[in-house]
């Protein structure tokens, strides 16, 4: 008998990219949508600029790096605190890599998570490093995607 929790998410994706002509042809439309979910605020998104996506929205390649990016942190937080290492400052520049078919639309190919993670003076920075890979057993999308996410943690002691 399985004790898994189930947990469910809801959102709403709303198209507001009709120019007057819907999707007449491909340059007829904008990509630009509302992402929205109750209680939070709505993300404006579009597609990639190579797309034909406007640039200063979010597309779904940046939030699917960014989730990557959030989840790791989260985790690594929880580890911190239950391994009694105090964290004061953690940043993560990621980059993720999607590769376009000629037949299959296109898929990432690869993550990569480089967490820099300040810890307190007389913290254990080999351990406060080894909880990066606990940290990335225990992420709920990085389990989730077909490609491989890499981390390239640096941990820095607070003098």
């Amino acid at each position: 008998m399985s004790h898994d929790k189930q947990h469910r998410y809801a959102t709403r994706t709303e198209w507001s990219g009709n120019l007057g002509e819907g999707t007449a042809n491909y340059r007829a439309y904008s990509r630009d949508h509302v992402i929205s979910a109750a209680g939070r605020p709505d993300l404006l998104g579009s597609s990639d600029p190579a797309f034909r996506g406007d640039a200063s929205r979010w597309n779904p390649e940046d939030l699917l790096v960014a989730s990557l990016s959030s989840c790791h942190m989260l985790w690594y937080l929880h580890l911190c605190a239950q391994a009694k290492i105090v964290l004061l400052a953690y940043h993560d520049d990621a980059a993720g890599t999607m590769v376009e078919g000629d037949h299959d639309g296109g898929r990432f190919t690869q993550a990569v998570l480089r967490p820099v993670a300040t810890i307190a003076a007389g913290g254990d920075a080999v351990l406060a490093k080894a909880l990066h890979e606990e940290a990335h057993r225990l992420c709920f999308i990085a389990n989730s995607v077909n490609f491989p996410v890499t981390i390239e943690p640096t941990v820095l002691v607070a003098d």
